[in-house]
């Protein structure tokens, strides 16, 4: 099954992602800095970090007066989210395609996504757990893959069609296969909008200048085409 492959491929380079991801460019400097900018605010906040990978965003917001709890589903990401996070915050395994629980109903301010999503087929339990366990008007900011630029990278010919992909990352050490899922872009929206939420920003984001410094190739690229895509989407009032 794909969920075994990913949860391989993530305990296989948890370590070199987690020593890289204070500078990897794609992440300091593309992914990190524009999701951020969506969370806004967030002192004396209580935050949900689903699939917190090594805790870096735990670490940023903690940092700024947030209260975070995080989960992810490889466990040794976990642990070296406990570690850079020195016993601060809250830390679990856990399957983002799994009913959340262990944590009550309208518990958190935000919920944040990072670059997970995409690692589900079905997005829709995923969304309506994330409604419930937000306060009323409380936001969920997520990052994906840009669906456009996904289709074009896959050499896709259904666009219309949620489908398994794969591909090699070389970045954290040895070549590893990640696979993942393919989807149009409306879903990435309809499945927010069907279950409580609705589209308060779509960002679609540039990389800051301390890319260029290291990675002036993609980060000429990134200028001309996104790679991601990150949205900020308001539980609605019942």
């Amino acid at each position: 099954m794909i969920k075994e492959k990913i949860i391989a491929a993530y305990e296989e380079m948890a370590e070199g992602f987690n020593s890289m991801i204070d500078h990897k460019p794609h992440n300091a400097y593309y992914d990190r800095p524009n999701t951020l900018s969506l969370i806004g605010e967030v002192e004396g906040k209580s935050i949900l970090d689903a699939a917190c990978g090594p805790g870096k965003y735990a670490e940023i917001l903690m940092a700024k007066g947030a209260a975070v709890t995080g989960f992810d589903i490889s466990p040794r990401m976990v642990q070296l989210a406990k570690e850079r996070n020195k016993n601060k915050g809250t830390f679990f395994v856990h399957d983002l395609g799994e009913p959340l629980i262990k944590l009550e109903s309208q518990t958190y301010d935000i919920v944040l996504c990072a670059l997970a999503m995409h690692y589900l087929e079905d997005w829709t339990l995923a969304i309506k757990e994330f409604h419930r366990v937000l306060k009323p008007n409380g936001h969920l900011v997520i990052s994906v893959e840009h669906p456009f630029f996904e289709y074009t990278y896959f050499k896709s010919t259904k666009y219309f069609e949620i489908e398994p992909v794969k591909c090699n990352w070389s970045g954290f050490g040895k070549p590893i296969e990640v696979n993942s899922y393919r989807r149009p872009l409306h879903e990435c929206i309809v499945p927010l909008t069907n279950n409580g939420f609705y589209i308060d920003q779509l960002m679609e984001p540039k990389p800051v200048p301390e890319f260029e410094k290291l990675d002036p190739k993609h980060f000429k690229e990134l200028n001309e085409f996104p790679a991601f895509m990150c949205i900020k989407a308001i539980k609605r009032s019942e």
